[in-house]
């Protein structure tokens, strides 16, 4: 399987640069993954798809402001630096650009010295080992002086924090949001639940690895980075109880996905636990809880529209996309929604 097989014309425009101001009234474009047949609703008509006795499962981690703009002591040189993962307690694996003024030793300053850096080591892929030095609590720094980290194909300037984050968001710690969920306001969750539907929560704190542009030609070669995952006893007993008794397990976002299947054991029963996955779901994948997925539009040759594809079908998947296109739905983190059931 060639990473090019997942490969699809998207016109520049229709990538969206903002969130929309009602979060539910985005596009949702419903695939039924057993005919490939596709309809076009509003995101909050949602509810009319979701029975009584099914189990929407959410991503409850939080973006933390991990964009970093600083400047080198000795000479002054402005630097950015993303966290990516927290190693230990003042210690970051982290991405640094430009990397070459980011040897080790090199000490970077933020808000003229409320928090430094310092560059440990270069590890794999050339990110950098930094350990920081401040006073205080570390988050409320970040929350001073750190910028959200929206993806790059996102040009415009972000005018409320809050709207890169799930209204459910609960556990910091993600360099990038859940973005399934952006669609989903506090009145669409409580309708959904007074219909039936019950809801449980999982926290998996999302990496830059999971955007990570596949450079392989052969799909099969490509590792995920690892990402940090929890799911607590009495969610994985309402999930398995939902399965158990006939109900859908639909999850949204393919964080929520990865996560459920990452804990998951051959037998169809979800563990409790927390752990590092790194979990590669492609076609040929034979998904062991999952009924149904509500998600965004990928990028082409991405590790999600391969993951997407393995629970639908690359070809329903792609003529989906091209419907999509055609009628003008907006892509990725700020766009429209899937439903695949």
């Amino acid at each position: 399987m060639k990473t090019n097989d997942f490969y699809y014309d998207l016109p520049q425009e229709l990538i969206a640069q903002d969130p929309l101001e009602d979060r539910s009234s985005s596009r949702l474009l419903l695939l039924n993954k057993e005919t490939g047949r596709t309809e076009h609703h509003i995101f909050r008509e949602i509810v009319d798809y979701l029975n009584p006795g099914d189990c929407m499962v959410v991503n409850n981690t939080k973006v933390i402001p991990a964009r970093l703009i600083g400047v080198k002591e000795d000479t002054g040189a402005g630097i950015e630096v993303l966290l990516l993962k927290r190693q230990e307690d003042r210690v970051w694996e982290t991405l640094v650009k430009p990397g070459k003024k980011a040897k080790p030793g090199t000490r970077i300053s933020f808000g003229d010295g409320t928090l430094v850096g310092e560059v440990l080591e270069i590890v794999e892929e050339g990110n950098r080992r930094i350990r920081f030095e401040y006073e205080g609590i570390f988050e409320e720094i970040l929350d001073r002086f750190g910028q959200m980290p929206l993806p790059p194909y996102i040009t415009h300037q972000l005018k409320d924090k809050n709207r890169y984050q799930t209204v459910y968001a609960k556990h910091e710690g993600s360099a990038a949001a859940p973005t399934a969920g952006l669609h989903f306001t506090p009145e669409l969750l409580d309708t959904i639940e007074k219909k039936g539907v019950k809801l449980a929560y999982v926290t998996l704190h999302v990496g830059l690895g999971t955007f990570r542009p596949v450079k392989v030609e052969d799909v099969s070669e490509h590792h995920m980075h690892s990402e940090f995952y929890i799911v607590e006893e009495e969610q994985a007993r309402l999930i398995n109880e939902t399965k158990a008794s006939g109900g859908r397990i639909i999850c949204v976002g393919t964080t929520s996905c990865r996560t459920l299947e990452a804990a998951t054991g051959e037998d169809g029963i979800l563990r409790s636990g927390s752990g590092w996955t790194d979990i590669f779901i492609y076609p040929g994948y034979s998904f062991k809880i999952l009924d149904a997925l509500i998600t965004n539009f990928h990028l082409p040759e991405s590790t999600l529209l391969m993951l997407v594809s393995a629970l639908a079908g690359k070809e329903n998947i792609l003529r989906a996309y091209e419907e999509a296109v055609k009628e003008r739905y907006r892509f990725f983190s700020f766009g429209d929604a899937m439903l695949i059931k």
